[in-house]
Parts: C-alpha cells; sequence; structure tokens
C-alpha cells in the first residue's frame, strides 16, 4: 500500500508519516519544500507540488492507493481541497481519510470550519471510499505558549469558562493511521476529543500543576487577544480564531458521552488526558 499524506509536515501530518512509516506502509508526502521534510521525515518519500497547480494534481496522485489530507488554514483552503478530490478520482484512488474539524455545522461562519464543509461533501460525491476525521482543538496548540508561561506565568489562550473537548495530536494522528490501514471505517465520520471539556482557567491550573509555578489564566478580553495575535499571524487569521474563541466562549465546545464511547472503541483505548501532555511537555521544556 502506497500512502500520499498532505500536510506531511505539520504537527499532525508529521505523526501520521511516522505512524505509517512504522507499519512499514510506503508513504509519499506532498510539499513545497523538498529538503524540509526530508529532513524531517527520513523514510518518506518527497514529492513537490502544489494543490493549486493543475499538473500536481495530474501527477501526484498517480499509483497512490490511499491519501490522508489536512489543508492549512488559508484563504485557498476549500479550493485546494477540491483539487485534491479531483486528483483522487482521476487516479482512481482507493481510500481517503480527511482532517475536517468538530462540528463544523454548529458554526459555519466560522472561515476555517465553513470552509471545510465543500470539501467533506465532495467527498461524498466524489465515489471514493472516505473516512473523515474532525478533532476538537489540539493540545499541542500550548506549544505556541511555552515562552508566555514560562517567562510570564501565563497561559493566554481564551478558551473561556464552558469547556472545549481538546485533543491529542497523538490520537489524531493514530485515529488517521488506522483509518487508512484497516477496513471499515469506510463512509464514516469520527469525532476526536480529549476525556474532558477544558476551561481557560482549569487548563491554566493544569499548567501549574505540571510546571510546579503559578500560572494564570489570561482571561477572555477577545479585543486584546486579537490585537496581540495579528502582530504574530496574518489579520485574516487573528479575526478567524478571534471569532472560534468568542465561540467557544459563547456555547462551549464539548463532546458528548456518544462521542467518547465511539472514539474509544475506534482507538481501542481512551483519549490521552491533558494532564497527561502538559506533564510529559513540562519535564520536556524543563530538561
Amino acid at each position: 500500500m502506497n500512502i500520499l499524506v498532505i500536510g506531511g509536515t505539520g504537527t499532525v501530518g508529521s505523526q501520521v508519516v511516522r505512524g505509517l512509516l512504522a507499519k512499514k506502509t510506503a508513504v509519499s508526502v506532498l510539499t513545497r519544500d523538498l529538503d524540509k521534510g526530508a529532513k524531517m521525515l527520513p523514510g518518506a518519500k518527497m514529492v513537490r507540488g502544489d494543490l493549486l497547480d493543475p499538473g500536481t494534481v495530474r501527477s501526484a496522485f498517480a499509483g497512490v492507493d490511499g491519501v490522508f489530507m489536512l489543508n492549512p488554514v488559508g484563504p485557498t483552503e476549500t479550493h485546494e481541497g477540491l483539487m485534491a478530490v479531483n486528483g483522487a478520482m482521476l487516479a482512481g484512488v482507493k481510500r481517503f481519510v480527511y482532517m475536517s474539524v468538530q462540528g463544523l455545522e454548529s458554526a459555519p461562519y466560522l472561515p476555517h470550519f465553513g470552509s471545510k464543509i465543500p470539501v467533506e461533501f465532495a467527498l461524498s460525491k466524489s465515489g471514493i471510499p472516505y473516512t473523515i476525521l474532525r478533532p476538537n482543538n489540539f493540545y499541542q496548540n500550548d506549544y505556541l505558549f511555552k515562552d508566555v508561561m514560562m517567562k510570564y506565568g501565563v497561559y493566554p489562550q481564551p478558551l473561556g469558562g464552558k469547556g472545549t473537548s481538546r485533543v491529542d495530536v497523538c490520537d489524531i494522528a493514530e485515529a488517521a493511521v488506522i483509518a487508512l490501514t484497516n477496513s471499515g471505517h469506510e463512509g464514516k465520520t469520527y469525532t476526536l476529543v480529549g476525556p474532558e471539556p477544558l476551561t481557560g482557567v482549569r487548563t491554566a491550573a493544569i499548567w501549574s500543576q505540571a510546571l510546579g509555578r503559578p500560572i494564570t489564566y489570561g482571561g477572555d478580553d477577545l479585543d486584546a487577544w486579537e490585537k496581540q495575535a495579528a502582530q504574530m499571524m496574518p489579520p485574516w487569521m487573528a479575526f478567524d480564531f478571534r471569532m472560534m474563541y468568542e465561540f467557544f466562549q459563547k456555547d462551549g465546545f464539548g463532546a458528548s458521552p456518544a462521542d467518547l464511547a465511539v472514539l474509544t472503541k475506534f482507538l481501542g483505548h481512551p483519549p490521552r488526558r491533558f494532564e497527561d501532555f502538559a506533564a510529559e511537555t513540562a519535564k520536556m521544556w524543563k530538561s
């Protein structure tokens, strides 16, 4: 089996590649930067390409049995996703696993939620056996907050007080490998979540315990957050994420008991706890 991974040099995609390689699966990674991919993922074949280029769409999927796709958040996300579906159709790909987002129907006005709806629908009409993975906010997003926590004792992600069932990237990657290498998941959609909804205050408390120092939640002021975030990311992205956090604060972004039961059966074990992720990460940071 030969699997093409789209988004393979990112946080999730790189874990998917390593998981497939551990199963002795042949893996190709579509990338714009061959050197970066080769250094990061030894053992995988690098394929230079761009999903906005019809030449890539016509060539990159040739000889591929399965595809894992994660499109980066951006103004061209939907178009890139649809181009990949067309490439897979033209090549007769036998299995397609797409990483979407949890509960996208509940907030389709969020750009990086709504952009995934047409791709999910296109897959459902493509004739390709597909599986959709819908993860919540990643634990590993907190890597971005290392400096502000370690230097200033503040946890800045404005999760609010309703609770968000965040998920470990390890569980996402494991789910992708299962769906790519085992039958029985065709036409199914899986919600990927952690075992408990986490508020901003609760998250800060867990980091306090893991780091052995007081970590204070930065609060729910989204105007202040967007202003700060726009200094580190494009303004359109800061706005998109600000609206997402407003949704989290207003409605929460939790998981149902049924979601957890299905995920536990799918993985063969309960999803990883945030406490374990934080303890492992704190040990790494301290060393």
